[in-house]
């Protein structure tokens, strides 16, 4: 059990993903402060229409992009590691709360669902234009995070996914989920080409 810094925000954070951060509230300023002092991680945790999720990831002050006058700051975190919250406290200017750190047990990921993760995952990209890089998945530990970041998620399922125990549980959950909205986002893409190449508009006329 561990003491940690808490930042609510309206964003899923991963283990090993980056995020820039505005910092600009004044117990903010605090909380970055002082976890820059003590050299300490502070955990980011989902909150949504005044819910605090239970599980959440710490995050890494990794770079301190712009200070202002005024005590204002841009910073890039990285995720760390995912905890649960055990109780929560306020007296400080920022909240703080006593949590244990979720061990992901060891577990070989399935071949095949990576595989077809990564291909579904690069016809979404194609689809939405996005550039398909390979190397994108190469070299992860946890393909799953990599993916979930930009799948199409609503802010509802990425905290599932931040939730479930295993990289496994994690990669059925999305080839799942892009098997169900893939088909949805060719049938937009079809409507679109269709309007491009056949649409045909009278001219326009002054009244």
């Amino acid at each position: 059990m561990e003491r940690l810094p808490l930042f609510p925000l309206g964003v899923v954070l991963y283990p090993g993903e980056r995020l820039p951060l505005h910092i600009f509230e004044p117990r903010y300023r605090d909380l970055i402060r002082d976890c820059l002092a003590q050299d300490v991680p502070f955990g980011i945790v989902l909150a949504e229409e005044g819910r605090l999720a239970r599980v959440g990831s710490t995050a890494r002050i990794t770079r301190i992009l712009a200070r202002y006058a005024d005590g204002r700051m841009d910073i890039l975190v990285t995720g760390e590691e995912r905890f649960r919250i055990v109780q929560l406290y306020s007296d400080r200017p920022y909240l703080t709360a006593d949590v244990e750190r979720i061990v992901e047990p060891f577990e070989a990921p399935q071949h095949a669902l990576r595989e077809r993760l990564i291909t579904q995952h690069m016809r979404l990209l194609e689809l939405v234009g996005q550039t398909v890089r390979p190397a994108l998945y190469q070299d992860v530990r946890y393909l799953s995070y990599v993916v979930a970041s930009n799948a199409g998620l609503t802010l509802e399922q990425q905290q599932e996914v931040l939730e479930l125990l295993t990289e496994n549980e994690r990669l059925a959950y999305l080839v799942a989920h892009l098997e169900r909205l893939l088909p949805q986002v060719e049938q937009m893409e079809s409507v679109r080409r269709r309007i491009q190449s056949n649409g045909h508009f009278p001219p326009s006329s002054d009244t």
